[in-house]
C-alpha cells in the first residue's frame, strides 16, 4: 500500500519538477504559463483543481449523510457551472489578453485597459484571505485520507502535501501545476471508478445495492426534510441555490486562471468539452460510491463522515488499490492545493505590490510563504473540509461574479461601486452564516445578488469589446 502511493507521488513530483525545462523565468510565464497551455490540458486541470479533497472527502462525507438529495449539488452545480462558462470564459480569456495582467484581480481591475489599483488591491488581499483558507482545507483533506489508511498523525498529511506542492511549484510554477493536474485528473479518475466498481460487485448489483439504501430511514428521499420553504419551493430553492453554487466558480480564481492561460480565446470551446464531460462522469461516481457508503458503513454519532471513503477503500480493497485510491485523494488535493498557493502569490507579487514585474526569486519566495501559511492554518483547523470549502467557495464569488458578470455585460463600473458591491456581498454571506441559514440555502445566492444589485443599479453602459463565445 504504501509503495503503490508513494510510487504516485513521485510520479506526480517528477512531472512537475521536469516543466522547468520550458520555463521563461518571466512573471507571466510562471503564473499564466505564457499563455500556450492546450485546450485539453486546460480542461483536464481545471477539473482536478475545481473537483480536490472536496469531492473525495467533502462531497462523499455530505453525501454519506444526505442520501439522494445530494444528486441534486450534482446536477445543480455542472449546470450553473456550464451557464456561467457561456458568457465569462471566453471574455475573460481575451480580457487577460488585453490587459497584459497575470492575476485574476489584475484582469478585473484593468478590463478596459485603465488600470483601477484600489479595486486591484482589494480584490488581492480577498483573495489571499479565502484562498489561503480553502488551500489549508486541501491540506487537512490529505490528512485525514492518511489518518485513516496509515495510521500516521493527522499533521503528516498536511506536511507532505505542502512539501510536494511546494517542490514543483518551485521548479515551473504554474505549468507545472498544469501538467500534474492532468497526471493527477487520470489517477483520480481511474481511483474513483475502480472503487465503486468494487463496492457495486460486493454488494451484489445496482438493484441489490439500491434495496440496502432503502432500508435506511430517510436516505432515499428526493430532497432533504430542512428547507427554508416546504414543499416545492423549497425544493426549487434547494436546487436553485445549488446552481448558483456552481455559477461560482466564475469567482474563484484558482479556477479560472487555468481558462486564462489556454493558448488561444479561440480553443475555448475545447477547453470546455474536455472540462465538462470529466466533470461530469467523475462528480456522478462520487455521489455514488457515497451512497453505497453508507451501506458498507454504520451510522454512528463517532464515526467522521468524511472519512468514509478512505474507511471503505480499506474494508475493500487489496493493499496496493489501497495505495492507488489514497494517491488520488492526495492528487485530488494537491491539484487544487497548488493552484491556490499560486493564485494567491500572484495576488500578493502584483495585485498588493507597486511593482508589475517582480523578480522571479521573489515569485518563487512568495509561494513558499503562502504554502507556510496556509500548513500553519491546516495544523490549526478544527472545521470540516466541506463546511470550510463552501464557506471560502461563497465568499470568493459573493465578492467577484457580480464585478465580473457586469463587465462581461459591458459595464462599466466606478472605483467607488466596484468596491461597495465587494464588502456587499462578503457581508451578507457572512451575516447568512452567523444566522444558521446556510442549511437552507447557499449563502452565495444571497451575497451573489446583493453584490450583482449594486453595481447594475450604479454601472454606467459601455460598448462590450468581445462576442466571442
Amino acid at each position: 500500500m504504501i509503495v503503490s502511493f508513494a510510487g504516485f507521488l513521485l510520479l506526480f513530483t517528477l512531472i512537475g519538477v521536469s516543466s522547468v525545462t520550458l520555463s521563461r523565468g518571466t512573471g507571466r510565464d510562471y503564473y499564466l504559463a505564457g499563455n500556450s497551455v492546450k485546450p485539453w490540458l486546460t480542461g483536464l486541470s481545471a477539473v482536478a483543481t475545481n473537483n480536490s479533497g472536496y469531492m473525495f472527502i467533502g462531497v462523499i462525507g455530505y453525501t454519506y449523510v444526505t442520501g439522494v438529495p445530494a444528486i441534486w449539488l450534482m446536477l445543480g452545480w455542472i449546470s450553473g457551472d456550464f451557464l456561467g462558462s457561456l458568457f465569462v470564459h471566453a471574455r475573460l480569456r481575451a480580457a487577460t489578453q488585453r490587459s497584459d495582467a497575470v492575476s485574476y484581480a489584475g484582469v478585473l481591475a484593468n478590463w478596459y485597459g485603465t488600470r483601477n489599483g484600489g479595486v486591484q488591491r482589494v480584490i488581492g488581499a480577498i483573495s489571499i484571505l479565502f484562498l489561503l483558507a480553502y488551500a489549508s482545507a486541501q491540506l487537512v483533506a490529505g490528512s485525514k485520507a492518511l489518518y485513516v489508511l496509515f495510521g500516521w498523525p493527522e499533521s503528516a498529511g498536511a506536511i507532505l502535501g505542502a512539501a510536494l506542492v511546494v517542490t514543483y511549484c518551485m521548479a515551473g510554477g504554474i505549468r507545472a501545476s498544469i501538467w500534474t493536474d492532468a497526471a493527477q485528473s487520470l489517477v483520480m479518475m481511474v481511483a474513483m471508478g475502480l472503487l465503486l466498481a468494487v463496492a457495486l460487485e460486493s454488494l451484489g448489483g445496482i438493484a441489490s445495492a439500491h434495496r440496502a439504501m432503502s432500508e435506511i430511514p430517510g436516505f432515499t428521499r428526493w430532497f432533504p426534510d430542512e428547507l427554508l420553504l416546504p414543499g416545492l419551493p423549497g425544493a426549487v430553492l434547494f436546487v436553485l441555490g445549488w446552481m448558483v453554487a456552481g455559477l461560482s466558480v466564475i469567482g474563484q480564481p484558482h479556477v479560472m486562471v487555468r481558462f486564462m492561460a489556454l493558448d488561444d480565446v479561440q480553443s475555448m470551446r475545447r477547453a470546455k468539452t474536455w472540462y465538462y464531460l470529466w466533470f461530469t462522469v467523475f462528480h456522478a461516481m462520487a455521489i455514488a460510491v457515497g451512497l453505497l457508503s453508507r451501506v458498507y458503513l454504520p451510522d454512528t454519532a463517532a464515526f467522521d463522515a468524511e472519512l468514509a471513503l478512505p474507511t471503505m477503500a480499506l474494508e475493500l480493497l487489496p493493499a496496493p488499490l489501497v495505495g492507488l485510491i489514497l494517491a488520488g485523494i492526495f492528487a485530488a488535493t494537491m491539484s487544487t492545493a497548488d493552484s491556490l498557493v499560486l493564485s494567491c502569490s500572484a495576488s500578493a507579487t502584483h495585485d498588493l505590490v507597486p511593482y508589475k514585474k517582480p523578480r522571479t526569486w521573489l515569485l518563487k519566495l512568495s509561494t513558499v510563504g503562502i504554502t507556510v501559511l496556509a500548513l500553519v492554518l491546516a495544523l490549526a483547523n478544527n472545521q470540516s473540509v466541506f463546511s470550510l470549502v463552501i464557506l471560502a467557495w461563497s465568499a470568493l464569488a459573493s465578492a467577484f461574479a457580480p464585478l465580473l458578470i457586469v463587465l462581461c455585460l459591458g459595464r462599466q463600473p466606478d472605483q467607488a461601486s466596484s468596491l461597495v458591491a465587494i464588502v456587499a456581498g462578503l457581508v451578507v454571506v457572512f451575516v447568512w452564516r452567523l444566522l444558521g441559514w446556510e442549511q437552507f440555502l447557499y449563502e452565495g445566492f444571497p451575497g451573489m445578488l446583493a453584490g450583482l444589485a449594486i453595481l447594475l443599479v450604479k454601472s454606467g453602459a459601455r460598448e462590450p469589446v468581445l462576442t466571442h463565445r
